[in-house]
């Protein structure tokens, strides 16, 4: 059920568009505004789904109640009425954040689409603001051991730069969290963060992978593919998995550094990039320095802030917390009623050599609570741990 508010100081225009949205659909809820100052003041003390304003009024122009109103409640759909001669103003609406504006008389089937449009665009903008919070939390890094707070502080620091980040680990400490949390925190958090699993790549495809490649530039390439790099422009890209990375990729990346341009895969024109890079890796990159497996200069390039995150045998202060966060996490997703875990049961997992770091104490969490009763004792663990 929309509510909407009609702002408009002309009773015989206000009149005309409730009749309009009344014979549209009678659920909706219709509130009015004869001046700009009550449209702010009741649309700061209500929810609405929709707001007609007219562009010219009394104490508040048009203009001024947008601007007030996109303070409170960004996402609102603002539809301008604008009488004719007044185009430049509702420009600068569109400029300002309104949705689209009529003029005056409206047009029956325009403002009826439109309307119906910006009811749409609100309810698009709310299920993305909730995706938007989802996946925040899916990337929040859970714990209050020191090692942790020393990552959180590092994080703090690096974020608003355009510096290069390495962040090592063993697999499943949680490298691609503190990844995502790096590039939230910067100023290019508005465009989406490229994700490249060079370990999950061939070695035959990875350059065409990160650079793209040219129709006909081999067997398979039927059409010009853009490369990650060139997707994340003006970006970031995270490659993980770094040191599984071919020497020969390892050189292209190399030049994308220090040049800030990539080549096509069968092509001859470079392509200029402003790209972040944040890599991982849970392998010794020295070590494979010296057995000749990956290259000094680009070891050099991609590490100028290092990052190491603790494995969860080095931070157990944070497995109950964990614990918590997990069991809480999975019986949503599952649809299962919250379980309680004795505290004998969370001493015996604290004492868990967990090779497997995070990834295998979230996977363990999953299975005693679908396998367990209402309460997770310490049997529970003995037997499916």
């Amino acid at each position: 059920m929309a509510r909407i508010i009609i702002i408009e100081d002309e009773i015989s225009i206000r009149n005309v568009l409730k009749n309009i949205l009344v014979d549209e659909d009678k659920n909706y809820i219709i509130d009015e505004a004869t001046n700009g100052e009550e449209g702010v003041a009741k649309i700061f003390s209500n929810n609405y789904d929709l707001a007609l304003c007219d562009i010219k009024m009394p104490k508040l122009d048009g203009l001024e109640v947008l601007k007030k109103s996109k303070e409170l409640d960004y996402h609102l759909p603002f539809i301008m009425i604008s009488g004719h001669g007044e185009l430049e103003t509702a420009v600068e609406c569109i400029k300002n954040g309104a949705y689209d504006y009529i003029s005056k008389p409206p047009d029956l089937n325009r403002l009826l689409t439109t309307i119906r449009n910006g009811l749409n665009s609100k309810n698009l903008n709310q299920e993305i603001t909730i995706l938007k919070k989802k996946v925040k939390q899916k990337h929040q890094m859970i714990g209050e051991s020191k090692g942790l707070k020393e990552i959180e502080k590092i994080i703090e620091k690096v974020a608003p730069t355009n510096s290069r980040v390495l962040i090592t680990g063993e697999n499943g400490t949680g490298k691609e969290l503190v990844a995502h949390s790096i590039h939230e925190k910067s100023s290019r958090s508005k465009i989406p963060m490229i994700e490249v699993n060079c370990a999950a790549i061939p070695s035959e495809l990875i350059e065409s992978e990160l650079f793209g490649h040219e129709k006909g530039s081999f067997t398979s390439a039927n059409k010009q593919k853009k490369g990650k790099f060139e997707i994340a422009n003006g970006g970031t890209i995270f490659l993980d998995e770094i040191g599984d990375m071919s020497l020969s990729a390892q050189a292209k990346v190399l030049r994308a550094l220090q040049e800030n341009k990539i080549t096509r895969v069968g092509g001859e024109k470079e392509i200029e990039i402003n790209v972040r890079v944040l890599a991982a890796t849970n392998k010794n990159l020295e070590k494979e320095i010296t057995e000749e497996r990956f290259r000094e200069d680009l070891f050099h390039r991609l590490s100028v802030i290092k990052i190491h995150v603790p494995s969860l045998r080095d931070r157990k202060e944070d497995i109950p917390i964990l614990i918590e966060y997990f069991s809480t996490e999975i019986c949503k997703e599952q649809g299962i009623k919250a379980k309680h875990i004795e505290k004998e049961a969370i001493n015996l997992l604290i004492k868990k050599d967990w090779t497997g770091n995070i990834r295998q104490l979230r996977n363990i969490i999953e299975r005693l609570i679908i396998l367990s009763e209402k309460t997770i004792t310490k049997n529970d663990v003995n037997q499916y741990v």
